[in-house]
């Protein structure tokens, strides 16, 4: 069984977050991992600029930082429950993406979630095909759910 916790440090409501807990664990079975334990926080963009600055050295807020746990496969107490580590997501930043990308707040959330979660599990996007490998994951999660890329 996999385990997620999801926080929001926001006092913002936050939409769909049910189906956003049934993306990420659906995810996580479609990469064949059953014990596996993360967590994703929503936060301000206040907050993230601070984790940018300080673990990244960058002066500004960004919508998603991912912080991994697994350079060793880390365990919970000797259990076989690996640790993958935790999805920071601005809010803010998600609210502003979605309407830039014309596109609705749940998708936006759904879409930095899921990708955070593959950055997680050590997909990255450094290259034109690392980043085609990600993304296309990425949009079978998301398609299987009907979250469209972009809404009309």
């Amino acid at each position: 069984m996999n385990y997620l916790e999801i926080n929001n440090l926001t006092g913002k409501e936050i939409p769909d977050l049910d189906l956003l807990k049934q993306i990420l664990l659906f995810a996580l079975q479609k990469e064949n991992l059953d014990q596996a334990f993360f967590s994703v926080i929503f936060v301000d963009n206040n907050y993230i600029h601070n984790l940018n600055k300080t673990y990244r050295n960058i002066d500004r807020a960004t919508d998603v930082i991912t912080f991994a746990l697994e350079d060793e496969t880390n365990t919970i107490n000797g259990s076989n429950i690996r640790i993958l580590g935790d999805i920071y997501i601005s809010l803010d930043k998600a609210e502003e993406q979605a309407i830039t990308y014309k596109h609705s707040l749940k998708r936006e959330i759904c879409f930095l979630a899921v990708h955070g979660l593959y950055h997680l599990l050590g997909y990255d996007h450094m290259t034109k095909e690392d980043e085609q490998v990600m993304f296309k994951k990425q949009d079978e999660i998301l398609e299987h759910f009907d979250i469209p890329k972009y809404e009309v």
